[in-house]
């Protein structure tokens, strides 16, 4: 395993001689001012995770696909020496469909008190209702971008974390029925109906797997390996969580990845983060691509047939994989 040195805290010119002496390939610099041992994060293994559930076919809540698939997630947690603990509920969706839905925590030094959680969803949309063609829009959608990809980079950093420990406590959190939320072709409700959306961390907000559970931020990874991808600051992050905000995007832009993360104010989008916030109480922020040029604001892509892995791109997965490693390995 390569490591790399480095602090999020390093100066303007400590980050241009990094930058300078990197190794081919590394996209991210080897040596920092009050450097800290962070893992490399290895993109094509991140590529393999996401190829490797979208092969399960769609992951919608109670299909066989999505039962493999879990089991697939909380085996690999288990290798990587993480204590898993897994949320089996019956959840109601909008249109009354009872989801069999799972959320998987795989906890990391779980006897640490201070903690960070890492979390993303890892069910796909049942329905292709942005598809350009109608005829899809009942079909399920792969997910390979919206599902898989932050499931993916979580992943390659819980095989890191088997292996070189950090300061703290990290729990990885994947939650399940995110994606069941009302149809595009129910226009008055799609966009009022907030509450129809990321079941399983409402779920996990009211029943949190420890009684009493708290961290110290979190960070949610939704939409993270399209090529090009643009994460701007999400509304509900800055409203709760300005500060981790400022941590991982200035972290990014140590990096070298200030392309990626870009520092300008997006849209507030109801997502897994915003009931961990709401409900919970936990500072935590979105990291997701936004596309304003797109029909639906997140890419063409985006809630389509086309969501498959021809919209992975691995130096996305790189730049997301490398700042939340780096971000998280800094915290004492």
């Amino acid at each position: 395993m390569l490591l790399l040195l480095f602090s999020c805290g390093g100066s303007a010119s400590s980050v241009k001689e990094g930058e300078k002496s990197q190794s081919a390939g590394s996209g991210a610099p080897a040596v920092m001012e009050a450097a800290v041992i962070v893992p490399i994060f290895d993109a094509d293994s991140a590529y393999q995770f996401i190829d490797r559930q979208v092969a399960f076919g769609p992951r919608v809540p109670g299909t066989a696909g999505h039962k493999a698939c879990a089991e697939y997630l909380v085996s690999k947690f288990q290798s990587y020496g993480a204590e898993v603990v897994t949320q089996d509920v019956e959840l109601k969706a909008y249109n009354g469909d009872i989801l069999p839905s799972r959320n998987i925590i795989a906890q990391f030094q779980p006897d640490k008190k201070n903690r960070v959680m890492l979390f993303a969803h890892w069910d796909t949309r049942p329905w292709a209702d942005s598809d350009p063609d109608e005829s899809n829009h009942y079909k399920p959608l792969p997910g390979a971008n919206d599902g898989g990809s932050g499931v993916g980079v979580l992943l390659e950093i819980a095989r890191h974390l088997s292996s070189v420990p950090t300061e703290i406590g990290v729990d990885i959190i994947l939650f399940d029925a995110e994606d069941y939320g009302i149809h595009e072709k129910d226009t008055e409700q799609y966009y009022s109906n907030s509450t129809s959306w990321a079941l399983g961390s409402q779920y996990w907000a009211m029943n949190p797997h420890k009684t009493g559970y708290s961290a110290r931020f979190g960070i949610l990874l939704d939409i993270v390996g399209a090529p090009g991808s643009r994460f701007l600051y999400e509304g509900y992050s800055l409203k709760y969580a300005d500060r981790v905000v400022d941590k991982v995007w200035r972290c990014a832009s140590s990096l070298g990845y200030s392309d990626y993360f870009v520092r300008e104010v997006g849209g507030m989008i109801t997502d897994d983060h915003y009931y961990v916030n709401s409900m919970r109480g936990i500072p935590s922020i979105n990291i997701i691509n936004c596309d304003p040029g797109s029909p639906n604001g997140f890419g063409p892509y985006h809630h389509t047939m086309k969501d498959d892995m021809e919209w992975i791109d691995k130096a996305s997965l790189k730049a997301v994989g490398q700042t939340v490693l780096t971000v998280v390995y800094n915290e004492k």
